[in-house]
Order: C-alpha cells, then structure tokens, then sequence
C-alpha cells in the first residue's frame, strides 16, 4: 500500500479545475502552484497539460510528500518541487525574477490569515511576468454573504480551528488583484459550492 499523502477532495475536484486551466492557461508556458499540498493536482494537471511546465511549491513540511507524487508520476514537465512560504521577504522558487507567466492556487486563502493572503499577492507581482494568468480555486463569499449554509458551516470550522483563517470575500480578493495590475476575466461556478477564478494582466 503507498504511503503517499492523499486528499479525497483533490480527487474530486481535480476535473473540474481542469476543464477551466485548459482554457486559462491556453497561451501560457510556466505555471506556478502555491500550496501544491499533496502533489495530486500537480500531477493530473501537468499529465493533461504536458505543454506546460509545472512548478510546485508548498511549506518544506509537505515537499516530501510532493515529491513522491512526482517521483511516481515521473513527468518531464515537473521540476523538483520548492519551498515556499507566503511570508518569505523573497521567494525562491524560480532563478529569474518575474519568471512564471501563471499561477494557480487551490484552497488556500482561506487557510491563511488575512496578512498571508495579502502577502500572497505581494509574492505574485514579483515572481509573475508581465503578461500572466492568475487561477485561484476554492470557496468565496459575495457581498459579505455566504453562498451556501454548507460555506457558512465550514467559515464556523475555520475559525474554531484558527481565528485568523475564514472564507474571503471576492470583492477584497478581487482588489488585490486589481492592485497588482490583474483584471477578472472569468468567475466559475464549482461543485461544492467553490468557485474558480481567473485574473489576467498584460493582455
């Protein structure tokens, strides 16, 4: 039996995501995935998408976990995974500046606390070419409501678990994206009441 890390949700998910990356990333060569978590995304996604380099990146506690996803799925397009913290004053994920002209991030934000997400947009304008894509994936609220009683239920899960994490509302998001010169271009209706969402710059 492997002991690789697994994530049932990322196998449902997982198709969903990817009808929308086809089309988001269309154009686009070096993705950079923040909290690759398991590395079970990374993978399908990088198997699907064999035109794209797929750079993985997460807190040093789950590389190796990544890294056996990888090692296993043995793709061309996945280099090494990196260690990545939102905070990190730089990250090292990539030899040049502004090197990725995408990057996607599923069920983060609401991970973090407010000053990560804030942090995570900083890090984008720095490591994201001037013509990029951005897709974030994963459950959001509008006008400061909640979309379903289940997100509303799981907001509640959060913050008992950690007061600084919660659902984020779009409209917030949305501007620290405007402020690192992305526009939205695309807002989709995911199962389990999650969204994906895709922010372009440069076009």
């Amino acid at each position: 039996m492997s002991d690789k890390p697994f994530s049932p949700a990322s196998e449902r998910n997982r198709d969903a995501i990817l009808a929308v990356l086809r089309s988001a990333l269309a154009h686009r060569q070096r993705v950079l995935e923040i909290g690759s978590g398991t590395g079970q995304h990374a993978v399908h996604f990088a198997a699907a998408l064999p035109g794209l380099s797929w750079q993985c990146s997460d807190r040093p506690e789950h590389l190796p976990g990544i890294r056996q996803w990888l090692e296993e799925a043995a793709l061309a397009n996945t280099p090494p995974p990196r260690a990545l913290d939102v905070d990190d004053a730089v990250w090292n994920v990539a030899g040049d500046a502004r090197a990725f002209d995408a990057a996607f991030s599923a069920n983060t934000l609401h991970i973090m606390g407010w000053e990560q997400v804030l942090a995570f947009f900083t890090g984008l304008d720095r490591v994201l070419a001037p013509a990029a894509t951005l897709v974030v994936y994963g459950p959001f609220n509008y006008a400061g409501a909640f979309t379903s009683d289940s997100n509303r239920e799981f907001h509640g899960w959060l913050k008992a678990r950690d007061p600084a994490s919660g659902i984020r509302d779009f409209e917030a998001v949305d501007a620290l994206a405007d402020a690192i010169g992305m526009r939205l271009v695309e807002d989709v209706a995911m199962p389990a009441n999650n969204r994906c969402i895709v922010w372009e710059r440069g076009q």
